[in-house]
């Protein structure tokens, strides 16, 4: 009889450890699952992407050895992946050649910073931002890198780009020398309607 209640004890302690630990797990699931529906689901900042959808015309300025240089392009923006990504196209002359890009632009969640990816046929890497919006200006200013061929090594770079209105966004690079921001190059975007 001792044996029966101590393994029936036993059997019931098991039974609600199971429980208990069971459903800790389920509630861990379901804890996680909710953390990552918030970090999946598209918020304000994407919303603002959203708005750059179009057709735009670009003015491209380069700024080299003192010289000024003037061209003329066209900027695609879509967003992609239900609203969470702004995939750019971009196609122009640059430097007498002719020139194409594309760029995917996001924000993350999680890290609340903004990320920017861009390539064009100019080279075959990929330059990789990382920035954070001004709350006054409402401008997001980037720090990344890109590989300069002519020095063989990654080219510290610094771009900020302003929303001025639904119809004109600006774009200013900068390539970081010696810890001097020396610009490079404007873009003036303009929408085509």
């Amino acid at each position: 009889m001792k044996f029966k209640t101590f393994f029936g004890t036993m059997l019931l302690a098991v039974i609600l450890f199971s429980s208990s630990v069971n459903f800790a797990q389920q509630g861990d699931q379901a804890e996680m699952m909710k953390k990552w529906q918030e970090y999946m689901t598209p918020g304000p900042v994407h919303q603002q992407f959203a708005k750059m959808t179009g057709n735009w015309k670009a003015t491209v300025t380069q700024y080299m050895d003192g010289q000024e240089s003037k061209s003329e392009g066209t900027a695609t923006y879509e967003m992609a992946l239900g609203g969470r990504y702004l995939h750019s196209s971009f196609k122009g002359n640059m430097m007498g050649m002719p020139f194409e890009g594309m760029g995917l632009d996001a924000y993350d969640n999680g890290t609340k910073e903004y990320i920017s990816l861009w390539v064009d046929n100019f080279g075959t890497g990929v330059m990789v931002m990382k920035g954070k919006m001004d709350d006054k200006t409402k401008a997001v200013t980037y720090w990344g890198s890109m590989y300069d061929p002519s020095v063989g090594k990654d080219q510290k770079m610094k771009s900020v780009v302003n929303n001025i209105d639904n119809d004109h966004q600006q774009m200013l690079m900068y390539m970081i020398q010696d810890g001097k921001e020396i610009k490079n190059m404007q873009i003036d975007y303009t929408r085509v309607k």
